[in-house]
């Protein structure tokens, strides 16, 4: 597990969202508040989040945009051959992260063991609060009316009440 960060991302109601939260922890203390783990890639159309090394989730982010210009966008293929590549590559497999993308058809993880994983439920969370939000997600899409954004946003707020590497300056992107 990475004690780094929260990454939660769902799709509701026909949108797509995708919430990280902006703390990055060096050990046992907090470096910075406010940095940004999610990004829009492929002419804004995919969203993509990391938890983990950031120097890691870079490399992820440019290998992943490399593979989703090499396939035209197709999310799963990109995401497939991401995986395989990050399997078996002598430096990739040594990347400390996760990742989520998404785009209005798909969410995916994925990780250097070779996992491209759709939830059934079209919610997936990484990172240290991951647990937390993912709970906090499951019961808000069942007992509530808020949008898929809106609950990205207070699936990480209930999360930064828990978990220690995870806090409240969030950045919420949505399809």
């Amino acid at each position: 597990m990475f004690r780094s960060t929260t990454i939660i991302a769902l799709r509701h109601k026909g949108q797509v969202s995708m919430a990280g939260d902006g703390q990055v922890t060096f050990d046992k203390t907090i470096v910075k508040h406010k940095t940004k783990k999610i990004r829009r890639m492929y002419e804004g159309k995919i969203l993509g989040g990391f938890a983990g090394s950031a120097a890691d989730g870079l490399t992820l982010y440019e290998k992943f945009e490399g593979k989703l210009e090499e396939y035209h966008g197709n999310i799963v293929r990109a995401a497939v051959e991401l995986a395989k590549e990050w399997r078996s590559d002598k430096v990739l497999r040594k990347l400390e992260a996760l990742m989520v993308v998404a785009d209005q058809d798909h969410l995916l993880l994925l990780s250097g063991n070779g996992d491209v994983i759709e939830p059934d439920d079209s919610i997936v969370a990484i990172g240290s609060g991951g647990p937390y939000a993912i709970a906090a997600a499951r019961a808000l899409v069942g007992h509530s009316d808020l949008s898929a954004e809106e609950i990205a946003r207070e699936s990480l707020l209930i999360a930064s009440s828990i978990c220690i590497y995870t806090n409240q300056e969030l950045v919420v992107e949505s399809l």
